[in-house]
């Protein structure tokens, strides 16, 4: 699982800010372009595991690291403990229903400790499987840490050995270097380049009181884009660093979805989504970062609300249509629906939401939520895994228009966390989740019509109000972004209505603002009503204030 850590601002409790707008309505809903359909299927004696890495040959999928438990628990000395590692190689064959499992004792030291972290980063590119960094107890280090490792795994021959029980050493392969000693990031690749995005070094026991707290851990972001190229003749490996972007405000970001993408121009690039957590509070990024082989760009005019942490996801590309679809699967999110209603819960609760996120010709970017959910729980920490035989560009992104099908069979989501509640971080014991060894079927509908997809009508827009903390002692925050430098008015209303104060706040930035403000204390035990108007556009928040 994502390394969930508060950081050493942790002052966040229970949390409910519904915002209300009820986007409920027919201006909100669209014709779906497609529908998402998903069902579940048994793999016999397979385990859960999540926050994994994998690669794929002939239909049968390789499973490195992860962990096999639930949500981290809170306490240093049961977070990530060694009895949770993943410290097995595991085959599965999804059509045959079968798995196979190798353990890792036959392996160097080294390669064991790396290939049974958790969130590592991966990426196959032909039959090799490239690892970097993760994060686990090293029994070499005698402490917790982030391995500074880039390893290749054949993954057909090593798929071959694990099934026949033959020796694993021949198909792996392993360099040093501390550029890759990071996890919680994404590794993905442009072109002949690779791109490891975002991402931390995390060395020592986890501890939600902070890195002073004993015991006392170092964590660095990255804050980063490296780049570098990988030379391998499958017995030699070696890398070309090239230079890194850096940017601490908009790449302070990990354990979170990095997808690949096609542009309007048809280029081949990245989007950033979300991720955790944003600099000075402890929340996660709304906004994403779109990445191309010339540089990136910070896209404010798109909200992301729901699906913010690491989960399957789902590349799809129309060239009829010039758009790029990208599916998540429920997992960790800031915001959820009720009955119409987005709910903002500053705890970050598992969701059952699907969504998708479309980019236009234009390069509108808009969130919708389908009308299919997750049966539970799920899907944090989770994989989408492709059926290989599909048609998709270079990058894996999946070719719309080549669906011959009407219902086509696009792959499979495995693992992740299952939650037996939505808001358990605070109460963890280790019981109240665990690691999923559920298998599902995706399906990709082209005329179903199985429901509308939800317009989520804040997510075009480029105030993204956030309010913290809520409840509160009557001391709050409201955080919000400008495009340009004007006067905005927020008002703040009682549950009835009655206007209780206005302001005109002038002098503000362009970028990231905050307005902080006191209640007097006739407002303690109620729920009042923030609402931010910039130029045409308004947003509106519930909070409630504690007695």
């Amino acid at each position: 699982m994502e390394i969930l850590i508060k950081e050493k601002t942790l002052k966040i409790v229970k949390v409910l800010v519904i915002v209300c707008i009820a986007f409920v309505s027919k201006a909100g809903a669209q014709t779906a372009p497609f529908q998402i359909a998903i069902e579940p299927l048994t793999v016999s004696g397979l385990g859960g595991v999540q926050a994994f890495a994998w690669g794929q040959h002939s239909g049968k999928w390789l499973i490195v690291g992860g962990r096999l438990d639930g949500l981290h628990r809170r306490q240093p000395f049961a977070a990530f403990d060694i009895a949770g590692h993943n410290t097995q190689f595991i085959v599965v064959d999804p059509v045959a229903k079968v798995k196979w499992t190798a353990p890792l004792t036959s392996l160097p030291i080294a390669m064991q400790e790396q290939f049974s972290a958790t969130n590592l980063e991966f990426y196959q590119h032909g039959n090799y499987l490239y690892l970097l960094g993760g994060y686990g107890y090293s029994g070499t280090a005698a402490d917790h840490i982030t391995y500074p490792n880039l390893s290749a795994i054949n993954v057909p021959d090593i798929i071959n050995a694990i099934i026949a029980g033959t020796d694993l050493v021949p198909h792996c392969r392993q360099i040093t270097d501390t550029m890759f000693a990071v996890t919680g990031g994404y590794l993905n690749r442009i072109n002949n380049t690779f791109y490891l995005t975002g991402g931390q070094k995390f060395i020592g026991r986890y501890n939600p009181m902070g890195p002073t707290s004993g015991p006392g851990f170092v964590q660095v972001y990255t804050n980063a884009i490296r780049k570098f190229s990988i030379t391998d003749d499958g017995i030699t490996l070696s890398v070309s660093h090239f230079a890194a972007i850096t940017d601490a405000a908009n790449l302070h970001r990990r354990d979170y979805n990095v997808a690949p993408q096609i542009f309007p121009s048809g280029e081949e690039g990245l989007t950033a989504f979300s991720g955790v957590f944003q600099t000075g509070v402890d929340l996660p990024f709304l906004n994403c970062v779109n990445i191309d082989s010339t540089g990136y760009v910070v896209n404010t005019a798109f909200a992301q609300y729901y699906n913010h942490y690491h989960c399957a996801h789902l590349p799809l590309y129309s060239q009829a249509s010039n758009e790029m679809h990208t599916v998540f699967f429920g997992g960790i999110a800031q915001f959820f629906d009720s009955a119409g209603i987005l709910v903002q819960d500053n705890n970050v609760p598992f969701v059952k939401t699907i969504a998708r996120v479309t980019r236009t010709a234009a390069g509108v970017m808009s969130e919708y939520k389908l009308p299919v959910e997750m049966p539970a729980l799920l899907g944090a920490g989770s994989e989408f895994i492709p059926v290989e035989t599909l048609p998709q560009y270079n990058n894996h992104v999946l070719r719309l228009d080549d669906f011959t099908s009407d219902t086509t069979m696009v792959g499979y989501i495995y693992g992740g966390i299952s939650s037996t509640a939505a808001n358990i971080f605070f109460t963890n014991t280790g019981s109240q989740s665990s690691a999923s060894s559920q298998v599902f079927r995706v399906y990709v509908i082209k005329n179903g019509d199985a429901g509308t997809h939800q317009l989520n009508q804040q997510s075009t827009g480029t105030l993204q109000m956030q309010v913290y903390p809520n409840p509160n002692d009557g001391e709050f925050a409201v955080r919000f972004l400008l495009q340009q430098s004007a006067p905005v008015e927020i008002t703040i209303r009682a549950d009835d209505g009655r206007v209780i104060e206005h302001h005109i706040v002038r002098d503000l930035r362009i970028g990231q603002n905050t307005f902080t403000r006191k209640a007097d204390t006739q407002l303690k035990g109620k729920t009042i009503f923030i609402t931010l108007q910039a130029g045409s556009e308004q947003a509106t928040q519930k909070i409630s204030i504690a007695p």
